[in-house]
C-alpha cells in the first residue's frame, strides 16, 4: 500500500480541484520513470524477454511529452505491474517500480511508489547484509534527480508517507 487513504490535494491536478499543476504532474511522471530505470537491469536480467516494465517507463515519458493518452501510460503501468507477479526479490520490486511510474500519468501520488519500489529492488539485489546501505544509496541517488520544481513537494510526501512505503525514504 503506498497510496494514503485521503488524497493529498497537492498531487491532484488543478482542474480535478486540487493544487498539481500539469508541467508538475509531468515532472512527477519523468521522475518516476528515472527512478524505475534506474533498477530495470534487476527485472530485464531475469526476464530479458519481457518489454512490458520498460515499455511502461517509456509510455510515462511519452505521456509527459504529450505523446500518448492517460489511459495509455496507466496501461502499460498495469502490464509492467502484471509482470512482475510471478517474481520475487529484486525484479519482482523493479518491476513493479516500473508499473508504478506509468500509473503516475493517472494519479500523480504514484511517483512514491515508483521510487519505494526501486529502493526495496536495489535492496533486495544487494548482497547479504548490505541491503540497507544500497537502499539508502538508491534514495539519495534518486534525491539527486528531483528537479527543483517538486523537490520539496516529493521530500515531504517522503516524510508524510514514509511508514506506509516500507520506511524505504529514511535516507
Amino acid at each position: 500500500m503506498i497510496l494514503p487513504k485521503v488524497r493529498d490535494p497537492r498531487f491532484v491536478t488543478i482542474r480535478r480541484g486540487g493544487t498539481l499543476t500539469d508541467s508538475d504532474h509531468k515532472l512527477l511522471a519523468l521522475w518516476a520513470a528515472s527512478c524505475a530505470e534506474h533498477v530495470l537491469q534487476l527485472f530485464e536480467s531475469t526476464r530479458p524477454e519481457d518489454p512490458r516494465p520498460r515499455q511502461a517507463i517509456e509510455y510515462a515519458r511519452a505521456w509527459a511529452r504529450g505523446e500518448v493518452k492517460m489511459m495509455q501510460a496507466r496501461a502499460a503501468g498495469g502490464h509492467a505491474m502484471g509482470a512482475a507477479r510471478d517474481l520475487r526479490g529484486a525484479a519482482r520490486h523493479a518491476a513493479y517500480a516500473a508499473g508504478q511510474a506509468g500509473a503516475v500519468a493517472h494519479v500523480a501520488a504514484h511517483e512514491l511508489g515508483a521510487a519505494a519500489y526501486a529502493i526495496k529492488a536495489a535492496r533486495a539485489a544487494a548482497p547479504e547484509g548490505e541491503g540497507e546501505a544500497a537502499g539508502l544509496r538508491e534514495c539519495q541517488w534518486q534525491r539527486e534527480q528531483l528537479p527543483e520544481a517538486i523537490l520539496e513537494l516529493v521530500l515531504d510526501d517522503q516524510r508524510m508517507r514514509n511508514d506506509i512505503c516500507w520506511s524505504v525514504f529514511d535516507c
